[in-house]
């Protein structure tokens, strides 16, 4: 099925530690969504009450779906077009307004550079030839050219880009402008402005989003409301929202191989909530370790790694400061929905966003409150045996690392953040 181009409702600004507002301002504004949610959208419908999905494959977590969304992501397929770049990751560090570029295979820094104020994450253009990073109170977008692994031009003006995707189809980039309340459909190589959505407080803090398997519709998470909102893609419209709970902040969102359920990291429930897609119901909850926050599908399809940044929450209110160090990633069989492995760090951590490499292999991760870049071993050729991940080192970089990218990654094209590819 074609794809149809992508509208997000995103809103209110979240940029964790830099860029925040006052308690007060976090707690109207979550007030003033939950206010909001309640009354009626144009062109809303109610959320469904279909009945839980079923786990897909075998029962021992080595079954295949039907569906599978992960299938041109596997090991090794790399794209012609990404064949010859240099394996590199790419680590935005917030607080100093720099990217720092470490080897893949050395595991050494190589390079540092300069590219705008409040970097938050590092993303691949849906052709594969570009990297973006979002300068979010820059308001810029610096290109990296990942043959060189170098700064590729002048920083493009953008407002507020938070985060950054593309529609399945290419056709459109969507810059995610939390603080303007908006979603800026541009074009996704000049990044001239085509149209904003203005998506208003309903939805505060969406910060993360997955497509449907047949691209007919979006779900965004809403950190600051404590819910999901479901987007029609084609009518650009809002379908329904979903709360998580009152104290809920989800984060991280991916759907899973089959294209029926999707997890959604919540940090202050310190576990993934699953949610039937179609029917847009929550359908379980599997606990994971302290403020979970970013996913990443397995590269053979099976596993979802789950980093736990390791904080235990200082305050009830938006935007629900967390402190300690207590980090580590949980495992999670997509066949049986159920942890199979838990990888510590040796003296505590805070992991973060990142992304696998292109074998499958190495899981990388930011460690934003602990100023390193986190690599684990998956367990295995191809993260075969999860049980045997591990810790293998941790590489000192700048202040507060966010989104990183690990390129070249295997896929047809990207739907954005750190490497959504398909």
């Amino acid at each position: 099925m074609t794809p149809v181009v992508a509208v997000l409702a995103l809103g209110l600004y979240l940029a964790t530690d830099i860029g925040r507002g006052s308690d007060a301002q976090t707690t109207a504004a979550r007030a003033t969504a939950n206010a909001t949610a309640g009354a009626s959208h144009p062109g809303m419908s109610h959320p469904g009450t279909g009945g839980p999905v079923s786990p897909s494959g075998a029962a021992g977590g080595g079954g295949v779906p039907a569906v599978d969304v992960y299938s041109q992501a596997r090991a090794g397929m790399l794209s012609p077009a990404v064949r010859d770049d240099p394996p590199l990751v790419y680590v935005p560090n917030l607080r100093d307004g720099t990217v720092t570029v470490i080897d893949q295979r050395t595991l050494r820094v190589v390079e540092s550079y300069h590219t705008g104020r409040a970097p938050q994450h590092v993303v691949p253009s849906w052709d594969l030839r570009t990297l973006w990073v979002n300068n979010n109170q820059g308001n810029s977008l610096s290109p990296i050219d990942p043959r060189t692994g170098r700064l590729a031009g002048p920083a493009v003006p953008v407002a507020d880009p938070y985060n950054l995707y593309f529609t399945p189809d290419g056709a459109n980039a969507m810059v995610i402008a939390e603080a303007n309340h908006e979603i800026d459909f541009r074009d996704p190589r000049t990044f001239a402005l085509r149209h904003s959505l203005d998506v208003g407080s309903a939805c505060a803090g969406v910060n993360h989003v997955d497509f449907s398997v047949d691209g007919t519709y979006a779900i965004a998470t809403c950190e600051f409301a404590g819910r999901l909102v479901k987007v029609d893609l084609a009518h650009q419209s809002v379908l329904g929202y979903l709360d998580l709970g009152r104290e809920a902040a989800p984060q991280d969102i991916k759907i899973d191989p089959a294209g029926g359920v999707w997890y959604v990291a919540d940090m202050n429930s310190d576990g993934v909530h699953l949610i039937d897609g179609d029917n847009f119901t929550k359908v379980g909850f599997v606990h994971t370790g302290p403020e979970t926050h970013g996913l990443y599908p397995s590269r053979d399809g099976r596993f979802l790694y789950v980093a736990n940044r390791g904080g235990q929450m200082q305050s009830m209110k938006p935007p629900f400061p967390h402190a300690g160090t207590q980090g580590s990633v949980s495992v999670i069989s997509f066949a049986t929905r159920a942890v199979v492995a838990n990888w510590p760090i040796p003296g505590g951590g805070t992991p973060d966003m990142g992304n696998v490499n292109a074998d499958g292999t190495r899981l990388w991760l930011a460690g934003r409150r602990s100023d390193v870049v986190y690599v684990f071993d998956t367990g295995g050729g191809n993260g075969a045996d999860p049980t045997t991940g591990r810790l293998l080192t941790e590489i000192p970089v700048g202040h507060e690392p966010h989104g990183l990218t690990v390129w070249p990654q295997p896929g047809r094209y990207s739907l954005g953040h750190t490497g959504i590819m398909r």
